[in-house]
């Protein structure tokens, strides 16, 4: 097998993993850091730290990225099913934080609970849309 032959299918993934990563980040941070920072300030109250703790979102963007393209951008058969299974996902995997937050906190806020699910949903298609999207760009699909 020749450089070129191994290179094929790991372009695709590469490109996959770029938009993927670019969209979730750039999205979320406009998310948390502008349209929704209010929210977030006048609902968690003391509970919000006054800086992200990077550590902890670094390690929660790698796996989830990682997740989303295995799962729902190399995982799909076309764009509309990597939306699918991106929506699925996001539901999932919001809903998990989400409402363990609200069972496990003490006054955790039950107006976060849907805004964020309903925002994990959007954000974890949206990202996988645009992983499809650069994988099959970079085979030569539409």
């Amino acid at each position: 097998m020749t450089t070129s032959t191994l290179a094929r299918p790991v372009r695709p993934a590469a490109a996959a993993l770029l938009a993927t990563a670019a969209t979730f980040l750039a999205l979320d941070l406009a998310w948390l850091g502008v349209v929704a920072r209010d929210l977030y300030a006048r609902t968690l109250g003391d509970l919000l730290r006054p800086d992200a703790y990077l550590p902890a979102a670094a390690l929660f963007y790698t796996f989830y990225v990682a997740v989303t393209v295995a799962w729902a951008v190399l995982g799909a058969r076309s764009k509309g099913d990597a939306a699918r299974r991106g929506a699925g996902l996001g539901f999932v995997a919001y809903a998990t934080y989400d409402l363990t937050n609200w069972a496990v906190i003490r006054d955790w806020p039950a107006l976060l609970v849907p805004v964020d699910l309903a925002w994990g949903v959007v954000l974890t298609t949206l990202a996988a849309l645009a992983g499809r999207a650069a994988h099959d760009a970079v085979r030569g699909n539409r």
